[in-house]
């Protein structure tokens, strides 16, 4: 298996719902039209493919001067622990190196915690960080 990556924004519509339906990320998949609107307006998009597959994306938002999001990043379940989900983020944090936050926010989840620490990001439940959100 060779994974080749590709920064481009306009995916096709079944391979995006394929992904995203993997990793029961429905709130995306109700309305396909939205999502590809939203990788079109993202500051940046890195996606893996394996051939003509494909099987992970990251996606920020940000100015990608003081700020970068990291909105999206999944993988495949048959793809994933593979290294595939840190080298599309190593991907993305180098080249906004010189962006001073970088922000996500997830839900917990078994091995979550485990994958954002191991790749540099802190939790806010730590330190002397605080974030809110609000949702709706």
């Amino acid at each position: 298996m060779e994974i080749t990556f590709k920064a481009n924004k306009n995916i096709n519509q079944e391979q995006l719902l394929k992904l995203y339906n993997d990793v029961e990320w429905y709130a995306y998949t109700n309305d396909m039209p939205q999502l590809q609107q939203a990788l079109l307006q993202s500051l940046d998009v890195i996606s893996a493919w394996d051939q003509e597959v494909l099987v992970g994306l990251i996606r920020v938002v940000g100015d990608g001067l003081t700020i970068v999001y990291v909105q999206d990043i999944l993988v495949l379940n048959a793809y994933q622990n593979r290294g595939i989900a840190s080298q599309l983020m190593e991907q993305m944090m180098t080249k906004y190196t010189h962006v001073r936050q970088k922000v996500l926010l997830t839900e917990e989840a078994p091995d979550v915690r485990h994958f954002y620490e191991k790749n540099d990001f802190e939790s806010c439940d730590k330190g002397s960080l605080v974030a809110f959100a609000k949702f709706g």
